[in-house]
């Protein structure tokens, strides 16, 4: 345990204590609490992120399909772009992390409960058409930082047929010459990978690239739209590919 992750820690649990009285006066007032995206955004600074963007943010109904490296990427959309996320239903129950991944308004998916698609379906309908962002890692895992894993159709069903206004902004998460280092791979426990992550004394640099929304035409059906939100990623990442630069944007 290094006196870099043990400052940061410190730090991070200073910046929750910091926001946690003023976002439960924002919900028990029934109010966005905005304590949220600020806690996000000084995590992820701490942490050693560095971002700067490309492209145009669509700022309400929309569904961003990213590619996905790191719980890294959590912190940075759900700053940047102000987005709730759909998450594995493990990381509800988890201890302190469920609880503040609930602040966020995160939608849990059960993979091998098949009873519970048609409810999580809606679920996921319902928070679109509030208007608010909602992140999919269509991957549906992390990847190595070296490419792109296939996207799962299934994960896009609760979209098919597209709800009315909705667009779907494909979103390539840059970190550059770093992604191999802090790429979460299978095998790793997560406690392990944060304090690798967070050992780090080199900031790391992150390009968010908000990409083209795509077409309508490929919205009627679920393979259509996650091969054309894929092949969209995979071109951003030909093009952009280790060009992130140090200088973040103010955001």
């Amino acid at each position: 345990m290094t006196l870099v992750f043990v400052l940061r820690l410190l730090l991070m649990a200073a910046a929750l204590v910091l926001v946690i009285v003023p976002h439960l006066l924002f919900r028990l007032a029934k109010r966005p609490s905005p304590m949220v995206m600020a806690f996000l955004n000084m995590v992820g600074w701490l942490a050693g992120l560095r971002i700067r963007t490309t492209g145009t943010r669509l700022r309400r109904d929309v569904l961003f399909i990213a590619n996905h490296i790191s719980w890294l990427d959590i912190l940075s959309l759900g700053g940047a772009a102000r987005s709730a996320f759909v998450s594995k239903a493990e990381i509800g129950r988890a201890p302190l992390v469920g609880w503040l991944a609930d602040q966020n308004h995160t939608l849990y998916v059960e993979r091998e409960a098949r009873r519970e698609i048609g409810h999580q379906t809606q679920q996921l309908r319902d928070a679109l058409a509030s208007g608010r962002p909602v992140t999919l890692f269509a991957e549906g895992t992390t990847g190595n930082g070296q490419g792109l894993l296939p996207f799962r159709p299934a994960l896009f069903q609760a979209v098919i047929p597209t709800p009315p206004n909705l667009q779907v902004q494909p979103v390539f998460l840059d970190y550059g010459a770093s992604a191999t280092d802090i790429a979460w791979l299978p095998g790793e426990n997560g406690l392990d990978n944060f304090r690798r992550i967070l050992s780090r004394l080199k900031p790391i640099a992150l390009t968010i690239h908000y990409l083209e929304p795509l077409d309508d035409a490929v919205e009627a059906d679920r393979k259509q739209l996650a091969d054309a939100a894929r092949a969209s990623i995979l071109d951003a990442m030909t093009r952009f590919s280790h060009s992130s630069a140090d200088a973040p944007d103010r955001l």
